[in-house]
């Protein structure tokens, strides 16, 4: 009787990497985003094995909350209560077997729900990458969302 038994070695342990340092890196902490004015999204999402999916979300910080992802210390507005704050939360595809990929979204950020302004001011802008493992990172920046 013979029986194959799974190397353990060859077991991903390894957490995926999200790199916002390269010079063409977009948006990066501090930026300031526009509404109603189309930017590419430019990180670059990597792994030791294989990469699975990567998620954007958006959401205010007018409270100045943290999620122990934001290192870089912003020039922050005073703390306000939103009235009618933007969410985006959208999850995206990653080519199979890649184990490098640069993101190229272009994205427009709506000023209005089509009734009312969003808030403008401080928001956190979050990519969440995980691997074909299951193994994620969170890479959260803070970012200022306003009107020209």
């Amino acid at each position: 009787m013979v029986v194959n038994a799974c190397n353990t070695d060859e077991t991903d342990t390894e957490k995926p990497n999200v790199d916002v340092t390269f010079a063409t890196a977009f948006p990066t902490s501090c930026d300031t985003l526009y509404f109603d004015e189309p930017f590419v999204v430019k990180v670059l999402l990597v792994d030791n094995a294989e990469l699975g999916s990567y998620n954007i979300d958006i959401h205010h910080n007018f409270d100045q909350h943290t999620h122990s992802t934001e290192f870089e210390v912003c020039t922050f507005d005073g703390k306000k209560t939103a009235v009618n704050p933007y969410t985006f939360i959208q999850d995206y595809t990653i080519p199979e077997a890649s184990t490098e990929y640069t993101t190229d979204i272009t994205l427009t950020l709506p000023s209005s729900d089509g009734t009312n302004p969003y808030d403008e001011g401080d928001y956190h802008f979050q990519i969440k990458l995980t691997d074909k493992e299951g193994w994620s990172t969170l890479l959260g920046l803070n970012v200022k969302i306003l009107r020209r």
